[in-house]
């Protein structure tokens, strides 16, 4: 039986990314339980609302009168959007809080996967929390990235580690974006990469498992040709691109472990829960680590 991943320890780059994907595997099952419970309403109503929007629009082009162009997609961008839109920052924030709380409670259980009723107690009393949150700090990124892209890419590995921050220590959002650039401080450089090569392998399987749609898009583009896509083409690749939302769930592991990974190289708290744990235990450093 494969040792289960201890997240409070000091890690290299290739440590986190092999980590991630091993506590993705080990865990599948229960993640993939609390990510219906939480998250499949909202993907769901998300599949419902792009569909709707998506053969809207088709319709709207295929109808479209070049003297009244701008008339009729403004309607359907105003409103159809809005509602994907809302749908979506909402499905992110429940997955977010979801898998944050998760990995919080496989935490202070010992490394044992939580029930969902478990992480129940912590998505209801931080799901508003962090949805407010995520609107400032989503506009906070926009913002960054609109000034010569440069402060966006120095602003995102700050922002990613907020929210877990809020959730892993209970805190308010002004004291994450402190602690944030404080344990980034002189590990900018190699958190970036991380979450880099993170986001990287999410993209790359999502877009393998969406292969099929993807292919059936273009082969519809092409016969169909000005009339665009079809709706059975757009439901279904619709329905693809919402599934594949699940592996969303491999950055917010591999966020959670560089968080640890930083609060361990500034605070030492794994290593001192383990010298409070010796004599209560066989074993308490099962992972030879330098410190």
């Amino acid at each position: 039986m494969s040792e289960k991943v201890e997240f409070k320890k000091l890690r290299e780059f290739g440590d986190i990314i092999n980590d991630t994907i091993k506590f993705f595997k080990e865990n599948f099952k229960p993640l993939l339980k609390v990510f219906v419970y939480f998250c499949g309403v909202f993907i769901v109503a998300g599949m419902i609302a792009a569909i709707f929007q998506q053969i809207g629009m088709q319709r709207a082009i295929r109808n479209m009168d070049v003297t009244n162009t701008y008339g009729k997609l403004a309607g359907l961008f105003s409103i159809a959007y809005f509602f994907v839109a809302l749908i979506g920052i909402l499905g992110y924030t429940a997955l977010n809080v979801s898998i944050f709380s998760f990995i919080a409670l496989y935490i202070e259980k010992g490394n044992a996967a939580p029930t969902v009723e478990e992480v129940w107690g912590y998505f209801k009393y931080y799901f508003l929390r962090v949805f407010g949150s995520s609107f400032l700090l989503g506009l906070l990124l926009i913002v960054s990235f609109s000034l010569c892209l440069i402060p966006g890419f120095y602003m995102f590995p700050a922002i990613s580690l907020m929210i877990p921050i809020m959730i892993f220590e209970n805190a308010s959002l002004g004291y994450a974006f402190s602690q944030s650039f404080r344990l980034l401080k002189e590990n900018w450089w190699i958190t970036a990469a991380t979450l880099l090569i993170l986001w990287v392998i999410t993209y790359a399987t999502s877009s393998l498992a969406s292969l099929p749609a993807i292919i059936l898009t273009m082969v519809s583009a092409l016969t169909n040709g000005p009339k665009g896509l079809s709706n059975t083409v757009i439901i279904i690749s619709t329905v693809i691109q919402y599934l594949c939302q699940v592996f969303m769930i491999i950055p917010i592991i591999g966020i959670s472990l560089c968080y640890f990974n930083l609060s361990e190289r500034k605070n030492s708290t794994g290593l001192m829960d383990r010298i409070q744990k010796m004599g209560q235990e066989e074993n308490p450093f099962p992972n030879k680590e330098e410190y």
